[in-house]
């Protein structure tokens, strides 16, 4: 039976490529996104795959969009919280709305999805979710003290939601990605990308494609005994122990 796979901010960047995946391995996929209407009609047109506007910060909006598509896909059986954005800045000259729109997009959004899949995953004794974290939310980095905040509260997030599910057979997992060559990225100023690329050992960005291929694995029924990890993917940059 072909499972319906969900994945936020799922139109453009490692998104994208986590939608095409699925897609491709025979996952019915939605993919959920802020307001990029070109990148969401390419991915409709390109790759057939139900595309969503809604704000994953907003609890209710949330429900209503994972209702639209289990009423159109069926029940939502694997979860991507990819979604996130940044507003950095030092915390001496950060404003209160910049914390909080970086925490709300990055942090409570993985509440709000998870809470509105999780009761069906456990009356059907399966589910895959997988968030989304940073090399950021490892190690921190200045400047990013809301990012960071928000992206190791996933990571404790995830620790705590995978010993409250694994008995029901839902696996949940995260990925720390480090550096990837996205759009995100592509605005780092030139000297700054330099510093970072210099930084990695194996020498290079990595490929939202790597970081895709890990999230297909862990959806899969062979990573049924991975749970509460934390799969690091940063060519070397951040080792954590």
């Amino acid at each position: 039976m072909t499972k319906t796979a969900v994945v936020t901010g799922g139109t453009r960047g490692i998104g994208l490529a986590i939608t095409q995946q699925l897609k491709a391995a025979g996952y019915k996929v939605a993919a959920l996104y802020a307001g990029n209407e070109a990148a969401a009609e390419a991915v409709r047109k390109d790759l057939g795959v139900l595309c969503i506007k809604a704000d994953v910060g907003d609890f209710e909006a949330v429900g209503a969009a994972f209702a639209e598509i289990e009423k159109t896909l069926g029940p939502i059986e694997v979860l991507v919280n990819n979604a996130g954005i940044t507003r950095d800045g030092m915390l001496h000259k950060l404003t209160p709305g910049q914390w909080s729109e970086v925490i709300r997009a990055d942090l409570d959004s993985v509440f709000n999805t998870s809470r509105h899949v999780i009761d069906g995953m456990r009356e059907r004794n399966f589910g895959r979710i997988i968030n989304i974290s940073s090399i950021n939310g490892q190690k921190g980095q200045m400047g990013q003290t809301n990012y960071s905040a928000a992206k190791a509260g996933v990571i404790g997030f995830t620790k705590a939601l995978a010993q409250e599910t694994a008995r029901k057979g839902i696996t949940v997992n995260v990925i720390a990605p480090g550096y990837i060559d996205t759009d995100m990225v592509a605005a780092v100023p030139e000297k700054a990308l330099e510093g970072i690329i210099a930084s990695i050992p194996v020498g290079r960005l990595g490929k939202a494609e790597e970081i895709a291929g890990a999230v297909l694995y862990l959806a899969s029924d062979g990573a049924a005994f991975v749970t509460g990890s934390t799969l690091t993917i940063n060519g070397g940059q951040y080792i954590a122990g």
